[in-house]
């Protein structure tokens, strides 16, 4: 199952009193889909996770710490689309979009699930669209 929608990047809003009163500041991201799931990923440095794609629920990914690159390919015969993401990026993968994230430093995010994992009854169809050199 393919999705006519591309990976997107997720922007969060900001009141901008928090940042006025010196303690920092609140960012929220407010997502169109319900999220069922939340899950925390670790990345080392030169590795990748994904290479596949959610035939059954939306993932969205925010990165909490560190810097890397978002791969991603609407369909099969498509050209990969990379995302530049660091802390405080969100990217939203629609039902069908090949994925993979390639971690330039350590990178922790969170993926956040439409449906939960374990509900599935295909969660991920793996694919090739990034392969690093060893």
């Amino acid at each position: 199952m393919l999705s006519n929608e591309r990976t997107e990047v997720f922007f969060p809003t900001c009141n901008v009193d928090t940042i006025k009163d010196g303690r920092g500041g609140i960012f929220t991201w407010v997502p169109p889909d319900v999220i069922k799931e939340f899950n925390l990923l670790y990345f080392t440095p030169g590795t990748t996770r994904g290479n596949h794609y959610h035939p059954e629920f939306t993932e969205y990914f925010l990165v909490v710490e560190g810097s890397g690159i978002a791969v991603t390919r609407d369909a099969p015969d498509m050209t990969e689309r990379i995302i530049h993401i660091s802390k405080g990026t969100c990217i939203r993968n629609p039902i069908g979009v090949s994925h993979t994230i390639y971690a330039i430093t350590p990178l922790t995010a969170v993926a956040l699930l439409t449906k939960p994992w374990d509900d599935c009854n295909v969660p991920i169809v793996r694919e090739d669209i990034f392969e690093t050199k060893k």
